[in-house]
């Protein structure tokens, strides 16, 4: 069986939109995006500079537009489940026929606003753990001053840690004593997935609460339980916590694979994102990009 996987934030890339704008459908997508976000989108994701992608109210629809293109104007697009790491799902839910394009990229809009407004707030920061048992990352966290947890699970021997600046910086440094093989300081605007997004998990719940959600046509597997949902309940309550949640992406693909999907295509981005993590998560189980 084959699963279809969306990148989240750090998959852009300049000029990103110049092989889209040679398909109609892309051409009429952006039309509409620019409508409703209010500004020229496409412009942005043609000829933008890396720096302008960086920016969380420009990264987060420019991603969600370049996966659910990809996937609308892709061969044989019939997936038999999806999902999407943080950011990534919101395109997973369109590409699974569960939200209209229209209503996910003003969700988008509304998480990335919500986002930039809690961490000009709330300053806060995120940092990449190597070489360390995620259990040892996760009783660091919790003996640690301050706010500090598990943020991505993104492969064995690989976690992000995020929440305020002085808590993860002394996390980092505890951790280097039991000694991980590194531990990085992420170039990100804020600590997300932490406790200090609650502010915008409250205005993402309110936009989610007057969207209408249809049932996929296909089991999308969210980041909060790495499992497999098609209640549009129960998909709405989780995509509300995982902004304060962790993402559990290792879980969800080794879930995934438990389940019998043997091939693996990363929709959208860079391509390079999801299926580097794949290989370090199972390196015997094809995948491939669009």
């Amino acid at each position: 069986m084959k699963a279809y996987l969306f990148p989240g934030q750090g998959a852009q890339f300049a000029g990103m939109a110049s092989k889209l704008a040679g398909y109609p459908e892309a051409n009429e997508i952006f039309g509409t995006a620019n409508e409703i976000l209010g500004f020229d989108i496409f412009e942005v994701m043609r000829n933008g500079t890396e720096e302008d992608l960086r920016q969380t109210r420009i990264t987060q629809p420019a991603i969600f537009l370049h996966s659910v293109i990809s996937a609308t104007v892709a061969a044989d697009f019939r997936p038999e489940a999806v999902a999407g790491h943080s950011l990534g799902e919101f395109s997973a839910l369109v590409a699974a026929g569960a939200l209209r394009f229209e209503d996910g990229l003003r969700l988008v809009y509304t998480r990335a606003l919500a986002m930039q407004k809690a961490c000009d707030l709330t300053p806060g920061t995120m940092a990449a753990i190597v070489g360390m048992e995620d259990a040892v990352v996760e009783k660091v966290c919790a003996e640690t001053k301050g706010v500090v947890v598990a943020a991505n699970y993104n492969c064995p021997g690989q976690l992000v840690i995020s929440g305020e600046i002085d808590a993860v910086q002394q996390a980092m440094q505890n951790l280097r004593e039991l000694g991980c093989r590194n531990a990085v300081q992420l170039a990100v605007g804020g600590a997300f997935h932490s406790p200090l997004m609650k502010l915008a998990e409250d205005e993402l719940m309110a936009g989610i609460e007057t969207t209408v959600f249809s049932s996929p046509a296909c089991p999308v597997y969210q980041n909060v339980d790495a499992a497999p949902h098609r209640d549009p309940d129960e998909i709405r309550h989780n995509l509300v916590r995982q902004l304060t949640a962790p993402v559990k992406w290792s879980q969800t693909i080794q879930q995934m694979i438990s389940d019998g999907f043997s091939e693996f295509v990363e929709v959208g981005g860079n391509g390079k994102v999801l299926s580097g993590l794949l290989k370090r998560i199972d390196r015997k189980v094809p995948v491939s990009s669009i």
